[in-house]
């Protein structure tokens, strides 16, 4: 089985899914087209894409790094830890906190999927909690 029938069919299955997919669930994806492939193969077969920057590989805080396809450039999300809703930011946007990283700390950020873990406006509001308010003072002023 030849490495580019593979990365091939990844592409087209994260392309198709739309989502952030475990190299598990690529693999069951996979072998309903390609039923000699083994699990060792799709997982080369990731970590070369990732290589390649076609595709992304991230800890989304559910105990297995999942894959996405880098099909509309890089992005970033933010995930609420109570509802476990994910909202994608734009990579310019974070290009301004990577910016302001170099420039205080004079270290270059290199990655191409940021994810942040916080709450999220709903669940704010509907807990009645102030999270976030008790550590404003610690925050140090980037921008």
């Amino acid at each position: 089985m030849r490495a580019s029938s593979v990365d091939q069919i990844i592409i087209e299955t994260l392309s198709k899914e739309h989502a952030h997919l475990t190299s598990l669930q690529v693999f069951e994806e996979i072998r309903k087209r390609l039923p000699a492939v083994n699990q060792s193969t799709v997982y080369r077969a990731l970590e070369r894409l990732v290589k390649n920057g076609k595709v992304s590989v991230s800890d989304m805080g559910t105990g297995s790094a999942v894959f996405e396809l880098l099909v509309d450039g890089l992005h970033h999300h933010l995930i609420c830890q109570k509802c476990g809703q994910v909202i994608t930011m734009n990579h310019a946007d974070v290009m301004v906190f990577f910016a302001a990283i170099q420039n205080k700390y004079h270290f270059k950020v290199i990655t191409n999927h940021l994810i942040l873990f916080g709450t999220c406006n709903n669940c704010t509001k509907s807990s009645g909690s102030k999270e976030g308010h008790e550590n404003q003072d610690a925050q140090t002023d980037l921008f």
